[in-house]
């Protein structure tokens, strides 16, 4: 082989070699950890991470992203803790470590453009299919979990509920906000109908959707399942609290029903 080939054949190796993460490898932890909050048009703050358009006009804050200074990047700051509330808002766990030196290693080669991974989509539901968490997760997560997590815009979540997490979710130790099959004695149904206060989203309005809320009183009248389609167990001897016109308190029964302990106008 002639020297000159040889010497070609070796810079085009070394500059391989030298390659910095591409767009699409941004957009792969993006993707994974990001977009379930960040897109649309109630992503935090008008923050929208679906495009490198999007990415590169930041928030209503200013840019998140500064080309070339990753010590100056929110996104950088924000996924590292230096920033609160850290991010994803669903963390721990939080990025790993090679998902961060990625990120770094994007914005200190001066943050390429380049065509971003498709979004998974989603597996279709047969119309007989009952709902899962899956298919909740991204309403609760988009539009809840940025005050209620445990890292939220609030600091500590509000009333110390968590709705990251299909856990947080269902969680009755203090009181039953999701009653699997009574959908109308769940808290969460009740307050974003605004049938008991104060309504939620707390930022609202826009409230949800006509479509979001049916969704999330259709899953869980069907026993709140989970990712895998398993129905969660009531949460019997919990109890509830709903506050309104007046204000109720309760214990969940065995089949889901509520007995009332007291009720007085509020």
């Amino acid at each position: 082989m002639k020297p000159w080939v040889v010497a070609a054949l070796a810079f085009a190796l070394a500059g391989h070699a030298c390659a910095g993460p591409s767009y699409s490898d941004v957009s792969a932890i993006l993707n994974a950890h990001c977009i379930v909050c960040h897109q649309g048009e109630a992503a935090p703050l008008g923050l929208r991470l679906d495009s490198h358009a999007s990415l590169m006009r930041g928030s209503s804050r200013g840019p998140v992203v500064q080309p070339g200074k990753p010590g100056e990047s929110e996104l950088l700051r924000r996924v590292r803790g230096q920033s609160q509330p850290r991010m994803p808002l669903t963390g721990p766990p939080w990025l790993s470590d090679a998902q961060v030196s990625t990120l770094e290693q994007w914005v200190a080669a001066g943050a390429p453009g380049g065509e971003p991974l498709p979004i998974a989509s989603k597996k279709k539901r047969a119309p007989d299919d009952p709902l899962t968490y899956a298919e909740i997760a991204p309403i609760l997560v988009g539009r809840c979990a940025k005050c209620h997590s445990a890292n939220g815009l609030m600091g500590r979540p509000p009333e110390g509920y968590r709705l990251d997490s299909l856990a947080a979710t269902l969680d009755a130790s203090d009181r039953a906000r999701v009653v699997p099959g009574n959908p109308g004695s769940s808290e969460l149904v009740r307050r974003i109908r605004g049938v008991s206060r104060p309504r939620m989203p707390f930022d609202g309005p826009p409230w949800l959707g006509d479509e979001e809320m049916r969704l999330i009183e259709q899953w869980i009248a069907q026993r709140a399942r989970d990712a895998e389609g398993r129905a969660a167990p009531v949460p019997a001897g919990a109890r509830v609290r709903f506050r309104g016109v007046d204000e109720i308190r309760g214990v969940v029964q065995s089949d889901g029903n509520i007995s009332v302990t007291r009720q007085r106008r509020r």
